[in-house]
């Protein structure tokens, strides 16, 4: 079975790249509401028709979880995993590659800060 025959994993970062990045103190406010990029939904809603499933992650601190998830739900933005604080050093994804025919299985996409995702083809 080709790998692309399976429904992909998609770890995808909130600020600045599904919504306008926000300065940690900014967001960490009660009253913040995040500011949608253009075609987050549009692009969410195709991958969760392919099967894909998405993996929020943020540098966020863990002690803004409840807060988080109460402001991606009230714009819209559907997942199946939030994971948080990564901080904001550089991420890594280490995947090993498929022994049957060396296939890579770990890919790794960075539009331009507040570009968002509408772009993007997986």
């Amino acid at each position: 079975m080709n790998i692309h025959d399976r429904p992909a994993t998609i770890f995808c970062d909130i600020d600045g790249t599904l919504v306008e990045h926000a300065h940690p103190n900014e967001a960490s406010k009660p009253d913040y509401k995040m500011k949608l990029l253009p075609g987050t939904i549009e692009k969410l809603l195709e991958w969760e028709r392919k099967g894909y499933r998405i993996i929020l992650t943020t540098g966020r601190k863990k002690s803004m979880h409840n807060q988080t998830i109460r402001q991606l739900e009230e714009v819209g933005i559907m997942y199946d995993m939030l994971i948080m604080g990564f901080g904001s050093g550089p991420r890594y994804l280490i995947n090993d590659r498929r022994p049957e025919n060396d296939q890579l299985t770990a890919f790794s996409i960075c539009p331009g800060r507040d570009e968002g995702i509408k772009n993007i083809e997986i």
